[in-house]
């Protein structure tokens, strides 16, 4: 089996990892000290905009997205396929707040820029895609609900009904990822058109709501453990009331949303995972660093057995994470999405709990620090863990999984 990266992945890891080096480490403490002097708590540091503008210059930008027809030069996407854009991905982990904004691979951006080019239509591709595309923009999606389950996207009770030539929103949704970014301009809502259709999946459709449509309306910032994810556009309750817009807003036909739900979730899962094993990467870095340079009771930490035991299973646990998402990859880009469900819910229940793991080992070895703002392990564990909850829940997918194992033995 032949496990190396083809040359184009090495020659983008190269420059990927000089970027980091160069840019976004050193750019971290930057970033903090400018955003304690921001007007807003919700306004974008500067140097985050310098960092998009070397990663455009270096030719990093949008590699998430395969090749996508119809867009020009770099908005077209990198052309990679999930197996070459995995381990860009992973480095980009190791500062997940800086690096997958600076490259335009950050969510919930990635999943919508996916949605338009796969589903949109030639007027919402160029009217909202292009300038996702060249990070013009920042977008929001509108699934997750407070009054139901929304583990299981068939609750979803936001109604999308059909008036003459436009369509009335109403509803509410939470957790809305990017909404409160100053540059959010477009959400992407899910909610149902038809709601006595015998099947159940064909009862939600999605729809385009540009954010300064009358009715839409923000709510409150919804914190995660406390951190309320500044850099990303924080997570936000919104209301729609009465919100109205043109029926050429819907994505798709009616009755499609729950299978174009499904189409971007596949992706965005991978994605996170990769990202997840970049994440855990930089804890054992840290782990190694601070159980070298403190002493208790006379010698470093190094030295205790509890301590290497952490590092040796944090080593191990990567590395079969970090194969089980190339397979996965592999697959995705082999036999599609379908056929790669039961990998793809296998490293979306695997990774997180995982790092999660590695993580609050990390926090354990730092002490008080490591759950201080000096040191990132303390954010990085509450995103981790906030993982085991985004994308469905590690239940949702382990009754799934379980029950097309089941079904090979029947």
């Amino acid at each position: 089996m032949d496990f190396a990266f083809d040359a184009r992945t090495e020659e983008l890891r190269g420059r990927l990892l000089a970027f980091m080096d160069e840019h976004v480490h050193p750019a971290e403490a930057t970033a903090a000290e400018q955003r304690a002097k921001l007007a807003s708590p919700w306004d974008v540091p500067p140097v985050v905009e310098e960092l998009k503008a070397e990663a455009r210059r270096r030719g990093l930008w949008n590699l998430f997205l395969p090749d996508t027809p119809g867009l020009p030069g770099e908005e077209r996407g990198a052309g990679l396929t999930n197996l070459q854009y995995a381990p860009l991905a992973e480095i980009t982990g190791r500062s997940p707040q800086l690096a997958p904004t600076a490259l335009n691979c950050a969510a919930p951006d990635t999943g919508n820029m996916e949605l338009l080019a796969q589903f949109g239509n030639d007027e919402q591709r160029e009217r909202w895609l292009r300038p996702l595309l060249a990070g013009e923009i920042r977008s929001a999606f509108a699934m997750t609900e407070p009054e139901v389950a929304s583990s299981d996207a068939t609750n979803i009770e936001t109604r999308i009904e059909r008036d003459g030539d436009t369509y009335v929103i109403n509803g509410r949704k939470w957790y809305i990822s990017g909404a409160l970014h100053p540059e959010c301009r477009i959400f992407i809502v899910m909610g149902q058109t038809d709601p006595g259709a015998p099947d159940v999946r064909r009862r939600q459709s999605m729809i385009l709501v540009p954010r300064d449509t009358p009715g839409v309306r923000i709510r409150r910032a919804m914190t995660v453990y406390g951190y309320e994810d500044h850099y990303h556009g924080g997570h936000a309750e919104v209301v729609f009331d009465d919100v109205r817009v043109p029926a050429g807003h819907l994505i798709g036909e009616e009755g499609g949303g729950f299978a174009i739900a499904q189409a971007r979730l596949g992706p965005g899962r991978i994605h996170h995972c990769m990202r997840l094993i970049g994440m855990a990467e930089r804890a054992i870095e840290l782990m190694c660093r601070r159980a070298l340079t403190r002493t208790a009771f006379g010698e470093p930490l190094a030295g205790q057995g509890v301590v290497r035991e952490w590092i040796a299973d944090a080593r191990v646990a990567v590395e079969q994470l970090r194969l089980l998402v190339l397979k996965t990859a592999w697959l995705m880009d082999t036999v599609g999405n379908k056929g790669a469900h039961t990998e793809i819910q296998a490293i979306k229940i695997a990774t997180p709990r995982t790092v999660v793991d590695i993580l609050d080992k990390a926090v354990q070895l730092h002490g008080a620090a490591g759950v201080s703002q000096d040191f990132p392990l303390a954010e990085l564990w509450a995103a981790a863990r906030t993982l085991r909850l985004a994308d469905g829940p590690d239940e949702v997918h382990q009754r799934s999984l379980a029950r097309r194992e089941l079904a090979r033995h029947r």
